[in-house]
């Protein structure tokens, strides 16, 4: 790779794991289509996958203190994993767009629905029941399409938990689901060796990035936090509107 392309990598990096270090997510939507740019879609994804499930290690432990705060994650880690298998099965059966446009339609009517009612918070009947059905999807969603961001942030962002518990649930769920795409990735043979080596470079603007971004969600308050997470998912579905029409 040359030198302006190791750059990209780079400045993609550090600020999709700025993003993902104040949100908990936002790292491979914003990084990915950058990348893939200048290298291809395949580049971007091998590349990527690695510093993701570092900062979601990473920024998972760090709010581990929300932890007690947190409800269903057994139960959403559990589905999402298994989900994860069968969704890459899928991925050489079922069209991609359509699964795009459910998982955009489920931004735009949570948004819709936030902006309505900003108190609205689901409640724990309703998340007890739900949780293994979104688990599942969320784990389909990123064994066939590499995207379970979006339905993660706007599932756990109704509970209505602190920045910390929040970011603590949707990293440990991405963290999981992402294992078994590196598992994938590993044994079908996409980690080369300059795949490898242009990863860990990539890996060093995210470490330097995770304090920056912890500090900056300490500061945003409750609401300030909301509407960042709310900006994450609305560029998500823009992202996904896109890929479709691409």
């Amino acid at each position: 790779m040359t030198g302006a392309e190791i750059a990209v990598v780079l400045g993609a990096s550090l600020l999709g794991a700025f993003v993902k270090s104040v949100t908990g997510m936002g790292y491979p939507l914003l990084a990915v289509p950058l990348i893939a740019l200048a290298l291809g879609i395949e580049d971007a994804v091998v590349i990527v996958s690695g510093p993701n499930a570092v900062a979601n290690f990473v920024l998972c432990w760090q709010a581990r203190g929300g932890r007690s705060e947190t409800r269903d994650l057994p139960v959403l880690v559990g589905t999402s994993f298994v989900g994860a298998f069968l969704g890459t099965f899928l991925l050489v059966t079922v069209p991609e767009d359509p699964l795009l446009v459910f998982l955009a339609a489920t931004i735009v009517v949570f948004v819709v629905n936030y902006l309505r009612s900003p108190e609205l918070r689901l409640q724990e009947a309703t998340t007890h029941r739900w949780s293994p059905v979104v688990g599942s999807l969320a784990g389909v969603m990123q064994g066939a399409l590499g995207v379970s961001g979006p339905l993660v942030g706007a599932w756990m962002h109704g509970y209505r938990l602190t920045a910390q518990a929040y970011v603590f649930s949707v990293t440990i769920i991405f963290g999981v689901a992402g294992s078994v795409q590196l598992v994938l990735l590993a044994a079908s043979g996409r980690y080369t060796a300059e795949r490898l080596g242009v990863s860990a470079l990539a890996l060093v603007p995210v470490l330097l990035m995770v304090p920056v971004g912890t500090r900056s969600r300490a500061r945003l308050g409750g609401r300030g936090f909301d509407l960042a997470v709310l900006g994450v998912l609305l560029a998500s579905g823009a992202a996904l509107v896109v890929r479709v029409l691409a």
